[in-house]
């Protein structure tokens, strides 16, 4: 099996992975190192959501239990296994924020604020961060999602796409979007 590079991971990481997700398949203890691997990321993903870091905590070991309880039904499609992960705790967030209909906490600072405006040509100004504040929180769901993947983790076109599970042209023409609709708020606050 030809495996390609992708997201932070080497060919050879990805076959180890492999490794150990077909390993977990036949043995459920042998799920740790996979667990051990990925806890922190998955945990700091579903915090950056969220107010309550408890509720994180809760969050976080129900996506993992759901992973090892479906790690059968897991198909490697070569990029790693922590896209599996991010997937089932996008789910969980989403349906957290629908069953108790939370107010999702956005979690940016300044730095993360003006590196939207410099990356898209937009100005910014300090006085605008309150308002830059509103107006994300106001944005829908996912659209939040896809900046805060995108800017504030850091993570390429085709690794959001894959968490989302959109194709990385969609995840691209999304965020355009997104961008252009905080560039009007972001003239808006210039008049």
């Amino acid at each position: 099996m030809t495996v390609q590079s992708s997201y932070h991971h080497t060919p050879n990481q990805l076959q180890d992975e492999l490794q150990l997700i077909e390993a977990a398949k036949t043995d459920p203890a042998r799920f740790a190192p996979l667990y051990n691997k990925y806890y922190k990321q998955i945990f700091n993903y579903i915090y950056q959501r969220m107010d309550c870091k408890d509720t994180a905590f809760d969050v976080t070991s129900n996506v993992f239990l759901k992973a090892i309880s479906h790690i059968n039904g897991y198909q490697y499609k070569g990029v790693p296994f922590s896209s599996w992960l991010y997937r089932i705790a996008h789910n969980e967030v989403m349906q957290l924020f629908r069953s108790q209909k939370n107010k999702r906490a956005v979690n940016a600072d300044i730095g993360d604020l003006r590196n939207i405006c410099e990356e898209n040509e937009a100005p910014f100004f300090e006085e605008y961060i309150p308002a830059l504040k509103k107006m994300m929180i106001s944005l829908e769901e996912e659209e939040l999602q896809l900046i805060e993947m995108r800017y504030f983790e850091k993570r390429p076109f085709k690794e959001i796409a894959d968490i989302l599970n959109i194709t990385e042209t969609n995840a691209k023409v999304r965020m355009h979007r997104i961008i252009e609709k905080l560039k009007k708020h972001i003239i808006k606050l210039k008049l």
